[in-house]
């Protein structure tokens, strides 16, 4: 078993949170786990990208070479889209198509999403209105999560064990909204598989 899994998105979206819990659930299932956070986190707003390298065997470098991702998981779109390269032929693209518009001169949403579909598997919503709609805007990346856990070599229970485990601290109430985020992800994402 191995996963090579690129998270994308820009700082204060959550994406180094979805790092941890995959990183936990891995643990408590005894498999090897390297993470790399290639770019800052410094400010909200900025890039930010992590590989996370998941396997059965031993693991001897942290970062993903270029074509060999299983995996792109993103919260902004056009992070998806930068990533593109690391992605593997019958890699997945998980992706919000919530913009973070950051830049004066960001593209249309229909350029980022044709080229994103061009890339060939993709299961791409809004994954923030989802949040709202279900646990809280806070938990969009839990529903990313949810929607890319398909693609992760760990059982969602186990998954699930490890939102808790993380998010405990916070109490229930937190705990629980997460996880219902995080089964909405995961809901959602039947629909783009089934195709």
């Amino acid at each position: 078993m191995k996963t090579d899994i690129v998270l994308a998105g820009v700082g204060g979206q959550g994406i180094l949170s979805v790092a941890t819990i995959l990183g936990v659930a891995a643990l408590k299932e005894g498999l090897n786990i390297k993470q790399a956070e290639v770019h800052g986190m410094s400010q909200r707003g900025g890039d930010v990208q992590s590989n996370l390298r998941i396997s059965s065997r031993p693991i001897h470098s942290d970062l993903i070479p270029g074509g060999k991702a299983d995996l792109i998981v993103s919260l902004e779109p056009m992070e998806a889209l930068r990533y593109i390269p690391l992605l593997s032929n019958e890699g997945w693209i998980v992706t919000s198509t919530a913009p973070f518009v950051n830049i004066p001169n960001y593209p249309e949403m229909e350029k980022i999403e044709k080229e994103l579909f061009m890339a060939g598997n993709v299961v791409a919503f809004d994954m923030e209105e989802m949040a709202r709609e279900v646990a809280s805007p806070r938990s969009s990346n839990m529903v990313l999560l949810g929607a890319s856990s398909h693609f992760i070599d760990i059982t969602s229970d186990k998954i699930e064990a490890a939102i808790r485990s993380v998010f405990s601290g916070k109490g229930e109430v937190i705990v629980e909204s997460n996880i219902k985020a995080f089964r909405a992800g995961r809901s959602k994402a039947d629909s783009f598989i089934a195709k």
